[in-house]
């Protein structure tokens, strides 16, 4: 049940077109995941957490794709794939009611970590942006044709996984060198398992597809409302995707603000819960599918200051077919990734979208 807390600073503003500046900083909660795991490896002795290895599934990204890859160059730092997925099958069907079949990955963020590994970039796709999808294999090996304008968070559940990273790579350019996906399931047992998340909203928020209720002001959500918040779209903003990435990430800010309120060094049992929930939830490439993986990749990222880190939605306009979807804006799109590329600073005029009515 949502319980009314102390009144902080909002958390859920500017989310009609203006730029948040708290949205530069949100990538921040790829961060989160595995420093969590680093202060569990680190906290306890190994026979304690070597049974969390079991509970993180890999796919092998390489060898699903193959050489049809863009090249990875070498000055163009780390850049990973990371999905927050929405089964509806599971423990995510119950959250869904059973309204929708399929799996939908709901959040979509390239993170570029730069070479120096000092500061980071993370790119939000919103997930009604309509791309082209390359010719694919699915999970049994079966070729699926590529197809034109098919809706990015459909991939998912047409073709799976190493096809969302494909079509990444293809629309980017961008060679992807890790994958990460969070189970929306599993988020919501991480807010439970650190007694919820509070969030300040400034303006009430009743959507009848996502559940969520609330009255303008501070309130603490549970799991449950905690994805309710970040699946909301209508009663928000144009009641369209952009408004619901605003929600996401701001509500990525408030979960870090918890996880670095709680006292994990000080308490064994609660990080065993957090990293055995955490890890439940995660499915990575083949590479970093083990703690100890995961813990070294997140030891080489030690040297990146969260403060200075940036997150931006790739610049869209909405499709002149179909105004209930969003194609990438060019020439902003293209220069995006080319910096990305190259390893050089994103230029501000990359960052305008005109959707949300930051440029033409």
């Amino acid at each position: 049940m949502t319980t009314p807390a102390t009144d902080t600073p909002s958390t859920s503003r500017r989310r009609r077109g203006q730029e948040a500046p708290r949205r530069r900083r949100t990538g921040r909660w790829i961060l989160l995941t595995l420093a969590v795991l680093l202060v569990a490896g680190a906290g306890a002795a190994y026979w304690l957490w070597s049974d969390l290895d079991g509970n993180i599934n890999g796919v092998d990204i390489n060898e699903a794709i193959g050489d049809d890859r863009p090249e990875k160059l070498p000055t163009s730092g780390q850049n990973i794939l990371i999905l927050g997925s929405d089964s509806r099958a599971g423990d995510n069907a119950e959250l869904n009611a059973g309204k929708i079949a399929g799996a939908r990955s709901d959040t979509a963020l390239v993170m570029h970590i730069p070479e120096g590994r000092t500061q980071a970039v993370a790119v939000s796709i919103p997930r009604d942006t309509l791309v082209t999808r390359p010719e694919c294999k699915d999970a049994d090996g079966s070729t699926v044709a590529g197809a034109e304008r098919v809706m990015f968070n459909s991939i998912y559940s047409q073709v799976g996984p190493a096809c969302v990273v494909k079509t990444v790579e293809k629309m980017s350019g961008v060679r992807m060198d890790h994958y990460v996906e969070i189970d929306f399931a599993g988020f919501k047992d991480l807010v439970d398992a650190i007694g919820g998340v509070e969030v300040t909203v400034d303006q009430d928020i009743h959507d009848k597809s996502s559940g969520l209720d609330l009255t303008a002001g501070t309130h603490r959500l549970d799991g449950t409302e905690s994805l309710q918040f970040v699946r909301t779209r209508h009663g928000i903003g144009d009641g369209s995707d952009l408004g619901r990435i605003g929600l996401q990430q701001e509500f990525m800010i408030a979960l870090l603000g918890e996880i670095k309120k709680q006292d994990l060094l000080g308490s064994p049992t609660k990080t065993y819960k957090i990293a055995d929930t955490l890890t439940a939830a995660l499915t990575t490439d083949s590479e970093l599918a083990s703690l100890t993986a995961l813990a070294d990749f997140g030891r080489s990222m030690n040297g990146v200051d969260p403060g200075s880190m940036e997150t931006i939605m790739l610049p869209v306009a909405y499709d002149k077919r179909d105004p209930n979807r969003v194609v990438a804006a060019e020439p902003q799109a293209s220069t995006l990734w080319k910096a990305i590329r190259s390893d050089q600073e994103i230029p501000e005029s990359a960052k305008k979208s005109p959707a949300t009515g930051g440029g033409s």
